[in-house]
C-alpha cells in the first residue's frame, strides 16, 4: 500500500511539473505571436483601427487568453514599444559618436519611414506622452557618463534624444512629410552637431 500510495504522489507530481512546463511553453509562445500580430497589423492600419479579435486571430491565440496576459491592446502596445524603443535607441545614441553623423541619421529616419505606422501609433498617438518618457528612461540607462561632457548629468543624453524623438513625431504627423534625407539632414543640423559641440568644445566659465 506504501507503495502504491508513494507512486500515485510520484505520478501526480510529475504530471503537475508536465504541466508547469506546457504552461510556461504556451506563455513563450504566446507574447511573440501577439508581438508579431500587432506589428503586422499596424503596417496595414492605424493602431486605433486595430481590434483585440484582430490581433488574436493574426497571431492564432485564444481571445480569453490575451486578458490573461494584457487589460487591453494598449498595454500590448507598451509591451512591444519597449522592444521597439531599446531598437531605436541602438541606432540613435551612437549617432552622437559617429564621425559620419549624417549617415548615422539617414539609417535612423529610414528605419522610422520603414516602420512609419508602428512609430505613428507610439509617437502621436494617446500613449505618446508615457512613451516619450521610456525612451528619456532607455536612453540614460544605456548611456555612459563622460567627464569631457560639458552638459551636466544625463542632460547629455535627454536633450538629444528628446530633441530627436520630437522631430520624429512631427515628421509622422505632416500630410506631405519631408524626404528620409531631408530629415537626417534636419536631425544632424538641429541636434547632433549641436550637441557635438557642447560635449567636446565648450566648457563651463
Amino acid at each position: 500500500m506504501r507503495l502504491k500510495a508513494k507512486k500515485m504522489d510520484i505520478d501526480r507530481n510529475v504530471r503537475s511539473a508536465t504541466a508547469a512546463i506546457v504552461r510556461e511553453q504556451r506563455v513563450t509562445r504566446t507574447r511573440p505571436a501577439l508581438y508579431g500580430a500587432l506589428l503586422a497589423l499596424l503596417e496595414e492600419k492605424l493602431f486605433e483601427q486595430v481590434t483585440v479579435r484582430e490581433i488574436t486571430d493574426r497571431a492564432g491565440v485564444g481571445y480569453a487568453t490575451f486578458f490573461r496576459r494584457y487589460p487591453d491592446k494598449q498595454a500590448l502596445l507598451h509591451d512591444v514599444a519597449a522592444g521597439e524603443i531599446r531598437k531605436l535607441l541602438a541606432m540613435a545614441l551612437p549617432i552622437l559618436h559617429t564621425v559620419d553623423s549624417r549617415a548615422s541619421a539617414q539609417a535612423l529616419c529610414a528605419y522610422v519611414w520603414g516602420h512609419r505606422k508602428l512609430w505613428s501609433a507610439l509617437l502621436t498617438g494617446g500613449a505618446a506622452a508615457t512613451l516619450k518618457e521610456e525612451f528619456i528612461h532607455e536612453a540614460q540607462r544605456l548611456s555612459t557618463e563622460s567627464s569631457e561632457s560639458w552638459l551636466p548629468g544625463t542632460l547629455r543624453v535627454v536633450f538629444p534624444v528628446s530633441a530627436t524623438v520630437e522631430i520624429l513625431a512631427w515628421w509622422l504627423k505632416q500630410e506631405k512629410p519631408p524626404t528620409v534625407k531631408r530629415m537626417a539632414e534636419i536631425i544632424d543640423v538641429l541636434v547632433v552637431r549641436p550637441t557635438a559641440d557642447m560635449s567636446g568644445k565648450y566648457r563651463v566659465p
